[in-house]
């Protein structure tokens, strides 16, 4: 008779997203996922396969829940230049006030693996299609509402802001604690929207 399972799956890929996070795909091991996730090694394993399959299924998960947030709010929002400012101005919060430098966890896993596994490649270059679309979509509001300068290609503004959103998130990791630092960014950007 096969055992049913007896946690969440959605709540283990949420705590293996931490640890993930926190320690990089390299840096986290079989026990730390055993001893974060608190289940056995052969549930774990049951369930996701191996440690890759594992980090994958997070990240995608992760991707989901981001993309949808960013997305619901641009979608929402009367005033988008003002919106992808209080974004930008939420990334900076985050990074100031991140004790363990965690940054971006798609960030970190392009950083530390895209180049190596082309399942997490595919998984990064999708995020970032993904994302292009959405700012994109987001500067033509913005540009037909007169938020949003029409000087330069929705398009191409939209690879610029990713661009330096994903930066910010870079700075986080790399432990930078001025916030004139962050400010100066966003500064700079909206000062060519």
């Amino acid at each position: 008779m096969a055992r049913t399972k007896e946690f969440n799956e959605d709540q283990a890929l949420d705590k293996a997203i931490e640890i993930f996070w926190h320690k990089g795909y390299n840096g986290t091991s079989a026990q730390d996922l055993v001893t974060h996730l608190g289940l056995s090694r052969s549930s774990l394993y049951d369930t996701f396969g191996d440690k890759q399959k594992l980090f994958s299924k997070s990240l995608q998960r992760y991707q989901q829940q981001n993309q949808d947030a960013v997305k619901e709010l641009l979608d929402k929002s009367e005033n988008v230049k003002e919106t992808l400012h209080a974004i930008f101005k939420q990334a900076v919060i985050e990074s100031l006030e991140d004790r363990i430098t965690k940054g971006c966890f798609m960030v970190n896993s392009s950083v530390e693996l895209a180049m190596h596994d082309e399942e997490i490649a595919k998984i990064v270059k999708s995020n970032s299609q993904t994302m292009e679309e959405v700012f994109t979509n987001a500067v033509k509001k913005g540009q037909e509402a007169g938020h949003i300068s029409k000087q330069q290609d929705a398009r191409v503004l939209a690879r610029f802001i990713f661009n330096n959103y994903s930066g910010i998130r870079v700075l986080a990791r790399t432990g930078e604690r001025d916030k004139q630092v962050y400010d100066d960014i966003v500064k700079a950007v909206f000062s060519l929207l």
